[in-house]
């Protein structure tokens, strides 16, 4: 069907069609019903409309999220930790936040504050942060953290909060609930680093980009995160290995 063909079909003014094809303009739920039943496939119509509202919700620009400081942004997320059994998350440049320690939130939060955010609640975003790390210990959680060896170098802080930060990992993959892989560096990797991620269950991606936090929900892309992730998790090392490569790293600063 051209396109003069689907607006008459829809009752729409050519250049609607126009704009909609090219993505200049964001379709209305109502305009999907409409363009469905003029195509003959209404069995489309919820596929797409809830396509539509997942876009609609899945990117959001710093400067919107942070508005108002890091204390709120750091709580927005406190009930999906709360619902969430199983927690992915892999990271190529900073400790996770689950398992940062205080002073290590601080320098990162500080970072950001200074980069992007005019309100300075750089302290009460840490609390926050800190009080989240509750959910390691309640419930039946399961965590499996990856981290690229680099990460253990590299620290926005002096060499003591680097040091306090990599004795604290040691010690939260040692509970139970939670795994601590880290990826060597080496030549010949089978899958070089990529953005860092958090997966929630099998329901939900968050990406950190430079611009925005980006929200994933759509099985397919949750899918090939997960995917992913074990790439990665494949790559990595346990136990007495990763402990190894973590009080390495903690022998160079000293």
């Amino acid at each position: 069907m051209e396109g003069k063909q689907l607006a008459a079909a829809c009752g729409w003014h050519p250049s609607k069609v126009s704009r909609i094809s090219t993505a200049k303009t964001t379709p209305s739920a109502d305009d999907i019903r409409v363009w469905c039943q003029a195509c003959g496939r209404e069995d489309q119509t919820d596929d797409l409309i809830a396509s539509l509202r997942a876009v609609e919700g899945m990117w959001v620009q710093w400067h919107r999220m942070e508005r108002t400081g890091l204390r709120r942004a750091q709580e927005s997320v406190l009930p999906l930790y709360e619902r969430t059994s199983r927690f992915r998350a892999y990271s190529p440049n900073f400790v996770p936040g689950l398992v940062q320690t205080s002073g290590y939130t601080e320098d990162v939060l500080r970072a950001v504050q200074r980069r992007r955010v005019a309100i300075d609640d750089v302290a009460d975003a840490v609390a926050v942060r800190m009080d989240r790390q509750r959910v390691l210990h309640e419930g039946q959680r399961l965590f499996a953290f990856l981290v690229e060896e680099s990460v253990l170098r590299n620290g926005l802080g002096d060499a003591d909060t680097q040091a306090e930060q990599l004795e604290h990992l040691v010690s939260v993959g040692a509970l139970p609930n939670v795994s601590v892989g880290v990826i060597p560096a080496r030549v010949g990797r089978a899958r070089m680093p990529v953005e860092g991620f958090w997966i929630y269950d099998a329901a939900q991606v968050n990406v950190e980009l430079v611009s925005g936090y980006l929200t994933l929900t759509q099985p397919s892309e949750v899918k090939a995160y997960a995917d992913t992730f074990a790439m990665l998790a494949d790559m990595a090392v346990y136990g007495a290995k990763a402990r190894g490569l973590i009080t390495a790293a903690m022998s160079r600063l000293r």
